[in-house]
């Protein structure tokens, strides 16, 4: 068997190997989730610091983009003369699959990378063996809390994401064109329903549930020192980013479905 054969397969075998690590620890999590005590003060913190903490930085992205795409889609609009449609084309690509998938990347950089490399930091140093010799559980304590907090405020996070595309969006085009606040919203909601706003709202819970899995596992998982606490932080980065990225197209096709 040639050496390219028996690596690729190696591969594989890590792979699923991984996948089924990761199975484990998710129903280890749930488990410990759904049992007394909750730990209702760490996960209070933990919103707070994957939350607040995350604000500033997704309200600059979501600002950024909605300059962006108002800017593109001017361009691309008048060539067509559909100017009058730039309102609601900011609106529906801000709110429906910018703002979202945007929100979930950088918050798989600033949260992900912090969980991961906080947990992987708690592993090498035995606070985590420390935690469990207390006989209070690492899984209730430092995973459930986090992955619930991912989830609970993606959702929130998104929509103050949206919210800085939509007005910076307006911005944008007032400088170019007179338009009040008022009729870029009206323009841009006419004729939308809740079915186009909330599905891809929420579908950021998953993000949130992929992103504190994948950091909480890699942290948990860790080995090796100092050079261990660094690969766990940038593999948190990296797996989440592209999780979430495969989770959203699944979503988009779902939400297609279900939310015609």
């Amino acid at each position: 068997m040639s050496p390219a054969v028996t690596s690729s397969k190696g591969l594989i075998s890590e792979f699923l190997e991984w996948f089924g690590d990761l199975g484990i620890f998710f129903w280890q999590v749930v488990r410990a989730a759904v049992t007394p005590p909750f730990e209702f003060r760490e996960l209070f913190r933990q919103l707070d610091e994957i939350g607040s903490k995350s604000l500033p930085l997704v309200a600059l992205a979501g600002a950024a983009t909605g300059v962006v795409l108002s800017l593109e889609a001017r361009y691309s609009l008048t060539r067509f003369g559909a100017k009058s449609l730039l309102p609601a084309a900011i609106v529906f690509s801000v709110i429906h699959e910018t703002g979202p998938i945007i929100t979930g990347l950088v918050v798989s950089g600033r949260a992900g990378a912090g969980i991961g490399a906080e947990l992987a930091s708690m592993k090498v140093t035995e606070q985590i063996d420390a935690i469990e010799a207390s006989a209070v559980n690492p899984y209730r304590l430092l995973a459930a809390t986090r992955i619930l907090a991912c989830i609970l405020m993606m959702p929130l996070l998104t929509l103050a994401g949206d919210a800085c595309g939509l007005v910076m969006g307006w911005v944008a085009q007032a400088l170019v064109e007179p338009l009040s606040l008022h009729q870029f919203i009206n323009s841009g909601f006419k004729g939308a329903s809740f079915n186009d706003f909330l599905p891809p709202t929420f579908k950021t819970a998953v993000f949130g549930l992929i992103i504190g899995l994948i950091a909480c596992f890699q942290g948990m998982r860790t080995r090796g020192g100092a050079a261990g606490v660094g690969r766990a932080a940038t593999s948190s980065v990296v797996l989440s980013s592209l999780f979430v990225i495969l989770a959203d197209v699944v979503l988009v096709k779902l939400i297609l479905i279900f939310f015609p």
